[in-house]
């Protein structure tokens, strides 16, 4: 095993936290904003990049963390580290209402690729990175650009989704038609790509969306009802305006600005 073996438990229901135990001088790395609280001994330390890789030297350090730019997350995370000499715990938060799924890497044959903002922890030796997408619809229409989040190695990690979660397991060959922005994660074997909607009336008149993402099996899909993207829209829907006029959502002409700025539900 590279990655530290951890022990958790996750609380709640709407709005759930993670509780990781760490026995001396195991670790767990996570994104800024996510910590909620820590036993006395946890020692809270901000690195480059993921840590997954001690042994590297700076200009890899630099590049590891300079990736994570290309996902729109920040060039630091923070490592907790047991430093006493009995176990401990360390908990952190769900950013929004939903679930927190834990992804024990080592069942999925050491690789799952989630949306950018899904990744909230991982035991220490879990490498964070980039997966670009290959295919241009995927890219321009996806929800996620051309890069996703991939998590490596063959520790637990942990991924939060919006609203409640649902767990596919796809036989081969078997699809999955979703909207792309309530798509999570998935396991390596997954076929992703993007369809476009069928019909001059779905696509003017439907009001969900140009496009969907079909996912093709065998592996595991997970799937969110309630993507942060439309949280927000509907929160910004709601709210007074000064000014500016409301996108409409749901035609063609309304939803131009959303394609532009990345939110592709028009």
């Amino acid at each position: 095993m590279n990655a530290h073996e951890i022990d958790y438990k996750i609380y709640g229901e709407e709005m759930q936290f993670v509780e990781i135990e760490l026995d001396p001088k195991e670790s767990v790395i996570a994104e800024s904003g996510s910590f909620m609280m820590m036993n006395d001994a946890i020692e809270m330390e901000t690195i480059f990049g993921d840590g997954s890789n001690k042994e590297e030297g700076i200009m890899s350090k630099l590049f590891s963390a300079g990736k994570r730019l290309l996902t729109g997350e920040g060039l630091f995370m923070t490592l907790f580290s047991n430093v006493g000499s009995n176990k401990k715990r360390v908990s952190f938060a769900a950013p929004y209402p939903g679930k927190i799924i834990p992804i024990d890497l080592s069942e999925v044959e050491g690789k799952f690729i989630c949306q950018k903002d899904a990744f909230l922890c991982a035991a220490k030796g879990v490498s964070v990175g980039i997966e670009f997408s290959k295919r241009l619809g995927r890219g321009l229409f996806g929800g996620e650009g051309f890069i996703m989040e991939k998590l490596e190695g063959d520790g637990m990690a942990f991924i939060h989704a919006g609203g409640n979660m649902s767990k596919k397991i796809l036989k081969t060959g078997e699809v999955l038609k979703v909207d792309t922005g309530c798509v999570v994660g998935f396991t390596k074997d997954i076929d992703y790509d993007i369809e476009i909607v069928g019909g001059i009336k779905n696509t003017v008149f439907g009001g969900e969306g140009l496009f969907f993402a079909t996912l093709k099996g065998p592996g595991i899909v997970y799937v969110q009802s309630l993507p942060f993207s439309r949280l927000a829209g509907r929160i910004l829907a709601l709210a007074p305006q000064t000014g500016n006029k409301t996108r409409g959502e749901g035609s063609i002409l309304g939803g131009i600005g959303s394609l532009l700025d990345g939110d592709n539900r028009i």
